[in-house]
């Protein structure tokens, strides 16, 4: 088992591309040894002031800039404290939107980023500017295997028997397929097909509109469908396929990606995991219409505070009182 964590591990390094921010003695040492620096995908690193080493040295942080915006970069480890706070603001929020993670030396001066998750990677202490247990393999692993378990009862323990039945009663109300299926933002604002019994008649708004409270493209049986949230039950699909989890945030539309990352800073964090049938947002009541920026500002704060403390059992406990808010009913679904 050891043997293959370490292969896994090499493997996965070598996809991983990791710059490094400033040149001091942490990125003397952790560029002058191959064993530290592969294991943590390092291609080389930025500085402010032009550098003479040929190896490793990228550019200055113009062209951080550029490239922090234009190339895949997956992770950025702020070394020099000699960088003003302005332009670490700014690299961090640039970060945020493209979905990179950020990681800080523990004597970096500026640290009023949220900085509380220090990790010991090689015998060298590193900040990660947002603690996330997902990014650990065996809690990815764990999540995981959750998923299939769980995906697998529903699917043959329920949809079987349930999807002929609600298939029968869409037809029988309204012309069109059984399922929709809308392109949604999932994990590293991946687009996947999302899947959904269908609960509205056929119209042109459907990709790009939201259901609004006595929506007259819900069909009658759809509405029951939504206001049981028997609707989302095919996306169990999506999570045995595995672009989906049974709880994380839940998918956007590409629209609404595309708008809100505009508008909200830490919006495209949310896209660090895999989207939820079910969330932390959602049971908290933040679900349905959005009427104001406010309204998303306040979902994706609870999907942050998600990732920032995700655990199987606060799984257990989104599941138990999603199953809690579908018998007593939620106002929010329509």
């Amino acid at each position: 088992m050891f043997t293959l964590r370490k292969r896994l591990r090499k493997r996965i390094s070598k996809s991983i591309n990791t710059v490094l921010i400033g040149k001091n003695n942490f990125t003397d040492f952790i560029l002058s040894n191959p064993e530290i620096s592969e294991s943590m995908g390092i291609k080389g690193y930025y500085t402010i002031d032009e550098s003479e080493d040929e190896h490793y040295y990228i550019g200055n942080l113009d062209l951080l800039f550029d490239d922090l915006i234009s190339k895949k970069i997956d992770n950025i480890v702020l070394c020099d404290d000699g960088i003003d706070e302005k332009t670490c603001n700014e690299i961090l929020l640039i970060a945020n939107k493209k979905m990179i993670r950020t990681y800080l030396i523990p004597d970096f001066k500026h640290l009023s980023y949220n900085v509380n998750s220090l990790n010991m990677q090689h015998g060298i202490p590193i900040i990660k500017s947002m603690p996330e247990p997902l990014d650990n393999y065996e809690n990815q692993l764990i999540k995981r295997t959750f998923d299939i378990l769980f995906s697998s009862f529903v699917i043959i323990f329920i949809l079987s028997w349930l999807t002929p039945i609600i298939a029968l009663l869409i037809k029988l109300e309204s012309r069109g397929p059984v399922f929709f299926t809308q392109e949604r933002s999932g994990l590293k604002n991946q687009t996947f097909h999302c899947l959904k019994f269908r609960s509205m008649r056929l119209n042109r708004e459907a990709h790009r509109k939201m259901a609004t409270k006595n929506d007259e493209r819900v069909t009658k049986i759809g509405s029951f469908l939504r206001k049981t949230s028997l609707d989302e039950l095919p996306q169990f699909i999506n999570v045995f396929i595995g672009n989906m989890s049974v709880v994380g945030p839940r998918p956007h539309m590409v629209e609404q990606t595309k708008k809100y990352s505009k508008i909200l800073d830490q919006y495209m964090v949310r896209h660090f995991i895999k989207p939820g049938i079910t969330g932390w947002a959602q049971v908290m009541g933040a679900r349905g219409e959005i009427y104001t920026d406010e309204d998303m500002h306040n979902r994706i704060e609870k999907d942050i505070w998600y990732i920032q403390n995700w655990s199987l059992f606060l799984d257990f406990k989104i599941i138990f009182l999603t199953v809690v808010n579908v018998i007593k009913g939620d106002k929010q679904a329509y």
